[in-house]
């Protein structure tokens, strides 16, 4: 009787050792075409002259091989822009952004490149609803769609001090056919299969729902997908991005994320950064 007991709770702690085991197989970052190069202070006003410098920088799309479903973080520019950018854009945008996005750069072709299709996509888990991060959400019809409740009120109807003229960083075109598709509303944080192995958190400031991402991977490294809760590097040094909702949530969200890395001893990735994705993008991470 004792030995059955005994071998019962061996059992019932190799699951939960199991339980807390589950991870990503393997995460791919790519990016939907480059936007540059033009001067950093244009995207963050308030670094000082003697730093200004031209950037030409990734616009960040992440795919999760997982076991319990593929994954995609962000679309990244619409199909439209590499094909005609001011049709699609405003002139502004593609004078001040230049985008250099090619038809293979595009999320459904960088999908296919890995061995990958659109169709099966099971969740699409969106950053946040300006134009070079929710840009291709249509191609995604059948997948469940993840993005924070107050942020797709955002994307419909935007603050009118961040500009309500479409197109402008919200471009109706790129949700209006998306009205009747699968949405996972979220108020906060959450655990996206249940194991912690993917966790979307929330971290606004940039937009008002905006959300970044942490996974765990095969190797047991983990990874903070920061997306626009951090551009890059000049960020994490105390200079604060040109565009935000509300800079002290963006400050507030900023200095979660660095406290995750530090405390966690994560690895920290921007969705914007030129000599970040230079030295580690357009790779898989295991």
């Amino acid at each position: 009787m004792k030995k059955a007991k005994l071998v019962a709770a061996l059992v019932g702690a190799l699951c939960v050792a199991g339980s807390t085991g589950a991870f990503a197989q393997k995460v791919y970052w790519t990016t939907s075409g480059m936007f540059g190069p033009f001067d950093i202070r244009g995207l963050i006003p308030a670094l000082p002259v003697e730093k200004s410098r031209q950037i030409t920088i990734p616009v960040s799309m992440w795919i999760i091989d997982h076991p319990k479903g593929l994954v995609v973080f962000d679309t990244g520019n619409n199909v439209a822009i590499g094909e005609n950018c001011k049709a699609y854009w405003a002139p502004g945008n593609c004078d001040f952004l230049k985008p250099s996005q090619k038809r293979e750069d595009v999320i459904d072709m960088q999908l296919q490149k890995l061995g990958y299709s659109a169709d099966k996509v099971k969740v699409l888990v969106s950053s946040h609803s300006h134009l070079d991060h929710i840009g291709n959400i249509e191609m995604f019809p059948k997948a469940i769609h993840v993005i924070q409740k107050k942020e797709l009120y955002q994307a419909w109807w935007p603050e009118k001090f961040q500009g309500r003229t479409s197109p402008g960083s919200f471009v109706m075109a790129d949700i209006d056919n998306a009205r009747e598709f699968n949405y996972l509303e979220l108020n906060g944080d959450y655990d996206l299969f249940g194991d912690g192995s993917v966790m979307i958190y929330s971290t606004p400031g940039h937009t008002i729902g905006h959300q970044s991402m942490k996974v765990k991977l095969a190797s047991g490294q983990v990874i903070i997908i920061a997306q626009d809760a951090i551009w890059m590097q000049e960020n994490l040094d105390g200079y604060p991005a040109g565009l935000n909702y509300s800079v002290k949530d963006y400050t507030d969200s900023v200095n979660r994320l660095k406290m995750m890395r530090d405390l966690e001893g994560t690895e920290l990735f921007m969705a914007h950064d030129g000599e970040q994705f230079k030295a580690k993008g357009s790779r898989w991470y295991k």
